[in-house]
């Protein structure tokens, strides 16, 4: 069974959209450092040999700070570079698909958008954590259904997954987000964007020091 109490804090994407190939690593580094506990890596550019070969050497890295390591939509890929699970999206493989090829102890978290049935179907079928979002206004992804607070709160009342809350997440508007049961933030601009990762970083980590503060 895959601890679920580790899928809590930044959750930082790793979006080569924003990272060159040259620095891709040295940021995941930083954005651990700073605090993230979970490292997605998300391609839309490159061909299947890089790959794999960026994915396998994040994963190193997180294998060595003890974070967990995601991939973006691709099953095979996210076994391929020995990560600790995969996230899917509405036009991905199949939740039990990815559970048969990477097994029983993979994560497998799942994009439910603005949607507590999608939510309540994936957790039915055997997800690890369930995503929702767009909160906010989102550069990477414009068009993005827009959640709500309300929903946040329905999701932790129902489910018994870990929610994710992502989409335009700064660390101003984060701390709405987690008191009203976001237990991570998806977060890609407002870590990889930035000049300096490992500061953008620790400003989110302390939106779950705080919080833990306030009980």
């Amino acid at each position: 069974m895959v601890n679920s109490s580790r899928i809590a804090g930044l959750y930082a994407i790793a979006d080569t959209h924003y990272l060159d190939d040259q620095h891709l690593t040295e940021a995941v580094g930083e954005a651990i450092i700073g605090g993230a506990r979970l490292i997605q890596y998300r391609d839309k550019k490159h061909d299947a040999e890089s790959r794999l070969g960026q994915a396998r050497e994040v994963a190193k890295l997180c294998r060595q700070h003890n974070v967990l390591f995601l991939v973006n939509d691709d099953i095979e890929l996210a076994k391929q570079a020995w990560a600790n699970g995969v996230h899917l999206g509405r036009e991905d493989a199949a939740l039990a698909e990815a559970r048969v090829l990477l097994g029983p102890q993979a994560i497998i978290g799942v994009s439910c958008y603005n949607e507590l049935a999608r939510a309540e179907q994936a957790q039915a079928q055997g997800a690890d954590y369930v995503a929702f979002g767009s909160f906010h206004p989102s550069r990477p992804k414009p068009q993005a259904a827009r959640a709500s607070l309300e929903l946040l709160c329905a999701a932790k009342q129902k489910l018994r997954l870990p929610v994710v809350a992502i989409g335009g997440i700064t660390p101003e508007n984060g701390a709405h987000l987690i008191a009203a049961g976001a237990d991570a933030l998806a977060v890609i601009e407002g870590v990889f964007g930035q000049d300096d990762v490992r500061a953008a970083a620790q400003r989110y980590a302390k939106l779950f020091a705080q919080d833990k503060n306030h009980l």
